[in-house]
C-alpha cells in the first residue's frame, strides 16, 4: 500500500491524539501513539514521554523504542536531563547539542550516555495546557545539526495535543482522580513490559519486534494495548500472536 501524502499523515495524527473520549482509555498506548506519530512526522530519531505525579515527580511513560526507555529510565534516577528541566521550568529546552561542554556540564550523565546511544541533539516540549504542565516530551535526533524552528513547533503542536486529550479524559472521568488513573496508567506500563518480555522469550525475537506486534495486535483488533498485554500474559491471546516465529 502507498504511503500516504504527508498532509494527510499530519492530519491523521492529530485526529488520532484528539480521539480520546473512549470507553476504558489507555493512557499508556496514548502516550506511545504520541511517540510514534512524533518520529514518523518529525525529522527526529526517537521520542520519549514522561509523566508528573501529582507530587510533581516524573515517572516513564511512553518511549519510541527500548534505548530511549532505557535513557528515560536513567534521567528519572539520576534527576538530570531536558524533560526534567522542561517539567520544572514549564518551558521549551531547546535544541541541545549533546556532545558540547555546555551540554555536558548541564547534563554529567544524561548528555554522555545520549551520545553513547547514537543521539547528537534534544528537544524538549511540554505537556502543557496553558498554566498546567503534565509532564514532557522528549525529542532526539541521530544526525547533525538542530531540530529547526518549523519541527519544534510542530512537535510542541503534538505534544499540546495529546495533554489536552488526558485532560479532557480525566474531566469526563469524575470518579477517578488523578492520582487513581496515574496509578493505573503506571500498573498498565508494568504489565505491558512483562509482556513484551514473555512474547520475546515465547517468539525468540527481540523485545521492540514483541512490543511491535503487540501495538499491531491491538490496533487490528481494536483493543486496548494493555487488554492485549493481559492475554500474552494469560495464554489466552490470539495463536499467531503467540506461536514462536519459523526459524
Amino acid at each position: 500500500m502507498p504511503e500516504l501524502p504527508r498532509e494527510e499523515r499530519l492530519a491523521a495524527a492529530f485526529v488520532d491524539l484528539a480521539d480520546t473520549l473512549v470507553q476504558d482509555f489507555d493512557v499508556i498506548g496514548f502516550l506511545h501513539s504520541l511517540a510514534e506519530h512524533c518520529v514518523e512526522l518529525l525529522d527526529v530519531a526517537a521520542a520519549g514521554v514522561l509523566l508528573a505525579t501529582p507530587g510533581g515527580q516524573l515517572v516513564d511513560a511512553a518511549a519510541s523504542d527500548e534505548r530511549t526507555r532505557r535513557l528515560e529510565l536513567a534521567s528519572i534516577e539520576w534527576d538530570e536531563g531536558p524533560c526534567r528541566d522542561c517539567f520544572r521550568s514549564k518551558r521549551q529546552v531547546s535544541d541541545v547539542l549533546l556532545a558540547t561542554p555546555a551540554a555536558q556540564m548541564r547534563w554529567p550523565r544524561f548528555a554522555p550516555r545520549a551520545v553513547e546511544l547514537g543521539f547528537t541533539s534534544v528537544v524538549a516540549a511540554p505537556l502543557r495546557l496553558h498554566n498546567q504542565v503534565i509532564g514532557a516530551l522528549n525529542l532526539f535526533r541521530d544526525q547533525p545539526g538542530p531540530l529547526g524552528d518549523a519541527q519544534v513547533k510542530l512537535g510542541q503542536a503534538l505534544a499540546d495535543t495529546a495533554t489536552i486529550g488526558v485532560l479532557q479524559q480525566r474531566a469526563v472521568s469524575e470518579h477517578m482522580t488523578v492520582t487513581a488513573q496515574l496509578q493505573a496508567a503506571l500498573d498498565s506500563r508494568i504489565v505491558i513490559e512483562q509482556a513484551k518480555g514473555y512474547l520475546a522469550n515465547r517468539r525468540d525475537t527481540g523485545v521492540e519486534e514483541a512490543f511491535t506486534l503487540m501495538r499491531r495486535h491491538a490496533r487490528d483488533h481494536q483493543t486496548r494495548l494493555t487488554e492485549i498485554a493481559r492475554q500474552v500474559l494469560e495464554g489466552t491471546a490470539d495463536a499467531s500472536l503467540l506461536t514462536r516465529r519459523e526459524q
